[in-house]
């Protein structure tokens, strides 16, 4: 199998209707070396239950099929991908190596397999609106997402945000770090520094339309 949901994720997932205080419930149909190909994530307080579908959770509320759904050519992302790139963005968040999760949002999903292979033992989560057209690889976690980060507050030990209107996810890339971890933001628009200053953030970076930032508490 492909990309999958692993199992450690499901401690961090959260539902997307009740908030990031109420967990889910994960019921597998079909396994993986520890890996869920085919099941669902259930809530227990609001009982909405969510699928999994080939390795992809969808984490939208209601879940679902959309209307004119967004299709990602394969191909070309696989063009642009490119380990230097995958490289930059591993020493930006400054993580060299396991045990933990990184999540990334929006176009910089499309490192998401390098990644692996750079930093080991590490667990990588990919969201956005149209991951069900992604490459499946082992060590990464698909999750369809609108809007919101259905984790844990607390739960990651890094976050790359890229997509046009980065303030979107700004609040909730905050909210899943660790203490210690950090945040890219790639594009930046000029406020966001100045926005993570205000979330009591330490901004490391600010330079090029980049912006890198952690949170207190460790590190």
């Amino acid at each position: 199998p492909g990309a999958v949901v692993q199992i450690v994720l499901t401690d961090v997932l959260t539902c997307p209707r009740c908030g990031p205080d109420f967990g889910l419930v994960v019921l597998a149909d079909r396994l993986a070396e520890r890996r869920v190909v085919q099941g669902s994530l259930g809530c227990a307080n609001c009982r909405e239950m969510y699928p999994i579908d080939q390795g992809l959770a969808d984490l939208r509320f209601p879940p679902g099929p959309r209307p004119d759904p967004r299709t990602v050519d394969v191909t070309a992302e696989a063009e642009e991908r490119s380990p230097e790139e995958a490289l930059r963005l591993a020493a930006l968040l400054g993580v060299t190596g396991g045990p933990g999760l990184i999540l990334l949002v929006g176009s910089s999903t499309r490192l998401a397999a390098e990644l692996v292979g750079i930093v080991p033992d590490i667990g990588i989560v990919a969201a956005g609106p149209d991951m069900a057209g992604r490459e499946d690889v082992p060590g990464i976690n698909r999750i369809q997402v609108e809007s919101g980060l259905p984790l844990r507050s607390r739960s990651v030990r890094g976050v790359a945000v890229a997509v046009p209107d980065p303030e979107a996810y700004l609040a909730e890339a905050v909210r899943v770090l660790l203490p210690g971890g950090r945040i890219v933001i790639e594009p930046a628009p000029a406020e966001t520094a100045d926005r993570l200053r205000a979330m009591s953030l330490n901004v490391l970076l600010e330079q090029d339309g980049v912006v890198v930032a952690s949170a207190t508490g460790g590190g």
